[in-house]
């Protein structure tokens, strides 16, 4: 179950979509759910 909260993520890595726009991924610190941020950060 996801806890939805705004946090911080941990273990982020930059990616690219396939459309080409950047995104950051990484994983909740509280619960351990996936977290997707889309846009350059």
């Amino acid at each position: 179950m996801k806890c939805r909260a705004k946090r911080e993520m941990k273990n982020t890595q930059q990616i690219t979509m396939k459309n080409g726009r950047p995104a950051t991924q990484g994983v909740c610190p509280v619960c351990g759910t996936k977290m997707f941020k889309i846009g350059k950060s």
